[in-house]
């Protein structure tokens, strides 16, 4: 399952962030380097936290070091293609007048600011765009979806209530929208497909926040599992921490949301427990503050996507929860995997049952 919607995040980024279809979610799952790629650096560049040697691999250009230099190209091609691509793209729309085929793509709107020298974007700048938005928008969303699937198969109670909120939900955009809810047979692919089409189109951006309990389930698995577990700051300038802590330039101060989250000290006896009704007051959710709960940090360094994420992810898990039921597969263990962020090691293998 983390491999699959590693696939959808990835999809969904370039779709909405560049504009391209590289379609690594089609039926036959198709290999992806860029995809594998990204992964091997991202597990390399960790690593260096607590490889002593890592400066001597890089020097000659062997072991994981060498790895990461192949990686890195495998990343660059794929990105600057992208980048290419667009601009030939939007230089061929813009030949032709009244053209309403224009993209408004992230990538294209830099691209357009690019053409301003003051802007001082190249297409080294544009690389780091395209990396940013894969990285931001990828890895953290797969992985929050990965437990809270987890979270969800394991506490039926939560599951059940879930999919009664869905089901409900489901009826009640029926009615707003005057349409007659199509015949769902768990045993008949085309009709259950109908369905489950059906649904997603019910759904927008304000119907979703009436989903109150399935926002709850995202944060209560935000809080227990984090997307990045822990978060350094490099420190410019020697500067005085609120609690009269002083911190020396070139220094490094972290924070730990994964730690955070289990303090009973911030949420209370049973902050070891996965409890999505400990955001519900009065069936209405209740958010915390960004520095209590800081799965996408707070203040000025608040995540810009945060909306975006959230959607994404209410999204999805509204559809696999209203019409599939999941199951652990016997035996397989569910531990952490040394990453920048907090991925499953052996991924997350399920057995899945459709509802109807």
């Amino acid at each position: 399952m983390c491999e699959l919607l590693m696939r959808m995040t990835l999809d969904s980024i370039c779709k909405v962030g560049f504009g391209v279809e590289i379609g690594t979610l089609s039926p036959n799952l198709p290999d992806n380097r860029f995809a594998k790629a990204f992964d091997a650096a991202n597990i390399i560049v960790t690593l260096r936290f607590i490889d002593p040697l890592w400066k001597i691999k890089k020097f000659l250009g062997v072991g994981s070091e060498a790895v990461l230099d192949q990686s890195i190209k495998i990343i660059d091609d794929f990105t600057y293609s992208v980048i290419h691509r667009r601009k030939k793209e939007i230089e061929e729309t813009q030949e032709i007048p009244n053209n309403g085929k224009i993209k408004h793509d992230i990538l294209s709107r830099f691209i357009e600011l690019g053409k301003d020298p003051e802007n001082n974007i190249n297409d080294k700048s544009l690389r780091d765009v395209v990396l940013n938005f894969v990285i931001a928008g990828r890895d953290t969303t797969a992985t929050t979806l990965s437990w809270a699937i987890y979270m969800i198969m394991t506490h039926d109670h939560v599951a059940e209530k879930l999919y009664e909120e869905l089901k409900s939900f489901e009826k009640d955009r029926a009615e707003e929208e005057n349409v007659c809810l199509k015949p769902c047979e768990t045993q008949d692919p085309e009709s259950f497909d109908q369905r489950t089409k059906q649904f997603a189109e019910l759904m927008s951006y304000d119907t979703l926040g009436k989903l109150y309990y399935l926002h709850a389930v995202i944060t209560e698995t935000l809080r227990l599992y984090p997307a990045v577990p822990q978060d350094p700051k490099g420190i410019l300038n020697d500067d005085i921490l609120p609690d009269g802590t002083k911190v020396k330039a070139g220094g490094m101060v972290t924070y730990v949301p994964y730690s955070m989250g289990r303090m009973e000290y911030n949420w209370g006896p049973d902050a070891n427990e996965f409890k999505p009704e400990r955001w519900l007051k009065d069936g209405l959710f209740q958010n915390a503050s960004p520095f209590k709960f800081t799965a996408f940090q707070a203040g000025p360094r608040i995540c810009l996507g945060k909306d975006s994420a959230y959607l994404q992810m209410k999204m999805a898990l509204a559809i696999l929860c209203r019409f599939f039921k999941f199951e652990l597969v016997e035996g397989h263990a569910v531990e952490y995997r040394m990453m920048t962020i907090l991925s499953m090691k052996n991924g997350l293998k399920i057995k899945v049952s459709t509802r109807s």
